[in-house]
């Protein structure tokens, strides 16, 4: 029992030794006792406590009176050990450095990933609008066909030159919307344009920024006239004369008096508003491009010259009316020529009386002309029209044969008889003379 305090002190220590047990028990802790005065103490005399003086948990205000709750539950339960997660107890902490470095390393990979995203979508953007890409240059012939879709006409445009990726230009027609406003026909386009501009070419009628001319094969230079005049302006007999396009001495004939020969057949866009004099230019372009890739190995060994080829292919194209028959028409020009025989081709006289249509007179046939096949030997002094390319392969390449005549086969369809001597010659000559007078015309199609 402690000594030297009241009954009061005594009752009170009781109290809170009661509420510790019942703390400790969890248990409710017992009423207070009624409140009861504490005489003054005694001058001089030393308190004596039971238990030590309580103090308040950090962050409580000592002053205030402590809960018995609260101070139960800032307390661990008696005989438990304070329980730990081993995981977060076994946990390895890096530190500040490892960390700081970790976060640095996501940052540049974050960053480098970055910088590939921006530079494929602006490689994206660059090839789909194509900024730098200009206008284009030269001419290109493109022939839409119609009902062709967006990927095929791509790939042809690919394929011609005039846009560098087939995809993009797909791509470009999508997004654009215009992929459906391309046009059919004939269009003049230009080599490595963009594709913006191949589409807002596309998209506008073929007729409305061209006009077209379609340049038969084996015609001569005046024969072209009707089809030139009133769609291009200019005179295109005076435009066909000379050009700096073309130098006919190249190709063995330093006296040629125009450019007969050389005016390639073919369909033509010229950009309205153009002359006779472009048109010449597309026609001289096209004939290098054509005859160049031609093997005139041949001819050669034959001591012909580029510009004789153009002589005999002008002449088949004149007479064969059946294209598998133009190697064997040339073969019989080459057979006449070495054997010094007149080649008697109706076609150079017709070229010199301009004379394309109706009966040859006899005054016709005896006119005197180099170009008189039937009373002079050898070729004519220059083609008698402008060949196609398969007269000029078959003239720089003939048939073998020994043939050295040919007429037309009534009811043959433009097919001739081609014979060895003048006597099968003769009778294939009168039985065609018979069906012509028997039908009253040429009997070729009967």
């Amino acid at each position: 029992m402690s000594r030297g305090r009241a009954p009061q002190e005594r009752e009170r220590a009781r109290y809170e030794r009661a509420v510790r047990r019942a703390q400790r028990e969890g248990r409710e802790p017992p009423v207070a006792p009624p409140p009861t005065e504490v005489p003054p103490p005694v001058p001089g005399a030393e308190p004596v406590f039971d238990e030590p003086p309580q103090l308040a948990p950090p962050g409580r205000n000592p002053s205030h009176p402590i809960d018995p709750t609260a101070q139960a539950a800032d307390r661990e339960p008696t005989g438990h050990a304070p329980t730990v997660d081993p995981e977060i107890e076994d946990a390895v902490v890096p530190d500040a450095p490892q960390v700081a470095q970790a976060s640095g390393i996501r940052r540049l990979l974050s960053l480098a990933l970055l910088l590939v995203l921006l530079g494929t979508i602006g490689w994206l953007l660059v090839s789909l609008f194509q900024p730098f890409t200009g206008e284009g240059e030269g001419s290109v012939r493109v022939k839409i066909p119609r009902g062709a879709g967006v990927g095929d006409i791509a790939e042809l445009l690919e394929e011609r030159g005039v846009v560098s990726d087939a995809f993009f230009f797909r791509a470009r027609a999508t997004v654009s919307g215009k992929g459906s406003d391309v046009k059919a026909g004939n269009f003049t386009l230009k080599r490595d344009m963009s594709n913006a501009a191949v589409l807002d070419a596309l998209a506008l009628s073929p007729n409305a920024t061209s006009v077209s001319v379609t340049i038969p094969e084996g015609r001569a230079r005046r024969e072209l006239l009707p089809i030139v005049r009133g769609v291009l302006p200019g005179d295109y007999l005076a435009a066909t004369r000379r050009s700096r396009q073309l130098s006919p001495r190249r190709y063995g004939a330093p006296g040629a008096a125009s450019l007969e020969g050389f005016l390639f057949p073919d369909s033509y866009e010229i950009r309205r508003g153009s002359t006779v004099d472009d048109l010449v230019t597309e026609q001289l372009k096209t004939f290098k491009a054509k005859v160049g890739t031609v093997d005139m190995g041949y001819a050669k060994a034959k001591n012909l010259t580029p510009y004789d080829v153009l002589v005999v292919a002008s002449m088949v194209d004149r007479e064969a009316r059946v294209p598998s028959e133009r190697p064997m028409i040339a073969s019989v020009i080459y057979n006449r020529l070495r054997d010094g025989i007149p080649l008697a081709i109706d076609a150079t006289i017709r070229y010199a009386t301009n004379n394309w249509s109706r009966p040859l007179r006899q005054s016709e046939l005896e006119i005197d002309s180099p170009y008189n096949t039937r009373n002079r030997r050898g070729l004519p002094p220059g083609p008698i029209g402008s060949p196609g390319l398969a007269a000029i392969k078959a003239a720089a390449r003939p048939s073998r044969s020994s043939s050295l005549y040919f007429v037309v086969k009534p009811c043959g369809k433009g097919r001739h008889a081609f014979s060895r001597t003048y006597e099968q010659f003769q009778r294939d000559s009168d039985h065609y003379e018979r069906e012509r007078r028997a039908r009253g015309g040429d009997p070729a199609d009967c």
